[in-house]
């Protein structure tokens, strides 16, 4: 049961930054009816941004962070007029097409500026965690853990308690309507895509000290955190998180139980039964038309 529990504790955290970006997929899919591809990458440019600070300037840990959440927004503003705003009035397929672009460019200005080695960062925390009864708290997952929590307080705040969050929630649901009401569409999804980059980004920092710093980092949380989006149903907020943290779950206990090499293709198996099974996912509504 000590193993059980640890294997639990460990995937929650690990299902967390899943849900973090899996979250960042979901807005930007509300707000402009386009899948940004480019989502995990936010992540990777959030890990990037800790290593120049904390390991090329040699800035401490705090100011790191700090500086790299500075960072992230004006990258997500910078996102949104390169990438998503020229092509605003085009089809969803050509916006898809710039993402893709835009992560492929991403990934190898990165190769470019620090070849493919893998960098490495310190623990945010010296202590190493507290033991629990049988399950040992590491440091790091409770951080990781604790500020999943709070991040989702805080969107559902926002979100539900403040007029800019409700502006928002209109503009994702009709941006024709919400334009004729004055709401400003364009300012609504540059606000989107900033906070998406920001919560990739964070992932990427609580993610880093855990794994290895690398081009491809971004790649791989964002296969994962798509898939948990569509389990939990594509384009419900809700879902993204429960899939996330159950992806997560599930993907740790397949390593421990059945194989470390297909780990990761547990991931994949439940989202191929969830589209055999139930294709809207688990908080998704079944539409349906007329012949």
């Amino acid at each position: 049961m000590g193993i059980l529990l640890q294997l639990i504790f460990t995937g929650l955290g690990v299902g967390s930054i899943y849900a973090l970006v899996a979250l960042g997929f979901v807005l930007i899919y509300r707000a402009t009816n386009v899948v940004n591809f480019a989502q995990g990458d936010f992540a990777m440019v959030g890990a990037f941004a800790m290593v120049v600070m904390t390991i090329d300037f040699g800035l401490p840990y705090w100011l790191g962070i700090l500086l790299t959440l500075i960072v992230l927004p004006v990258f997500g503003a910078a996102f949104n007029l390169g990438v998503y705003f020229p092509l605003r009035n085009r089809s969803y397929l050509p916006v898809i097409i710039s993402t893709l672009g835009a992560s492929i460019f991403l990934e190898n200005g990165m190769l470019a500026a620090y070849g493919p080695r893998p960098q490495s960062l310190p623990p945010i925390f010296a202590s190493q965690g507290i033991t629990l009864g049988p399950v040992f708290l590491d440091s790091q997952y409770l951080a990781i853990l604790a500020t999943t929590v709070v991040m989702v307080a805080l969107q559902y705040v926002f979100f539900e308690r403040t007029l800019l969050g409700k502006k928002m929630q209109a503009t994702s649901q009709d941006k024709e309507m919400a334009s004729l009401l004055g709401i400003k569409v364009a300012l609504m999804i540059m606000i989107t895509f900033i906070y998406s980059a920001t919560l990739g980004g964070l992932a990427g920092i609580l993610i880093a000290p855990i794994i290895f710093v690398s081009v491809g980092m971004g790649s791989a949380i964002a296969l994962k955190a798509f898939a948990a989006s569509i389990i939990g149903g594509f384009g419900d907020v809700k879902g993204a998180i429960v899939g996330g943290l159950a992806l997560g779950v599930i993907e740790t206990l397949g390593a421990a139980y059945v194989s470390v090499p297909f780990k990761d293709g547990f991931a994949f198996l439940v989202l191929f039964v969830f589209l055999l099974l139930r294709p809207q996912g688990l908080y998704g509504e079944r539409i349906s038309e007329k012949a």
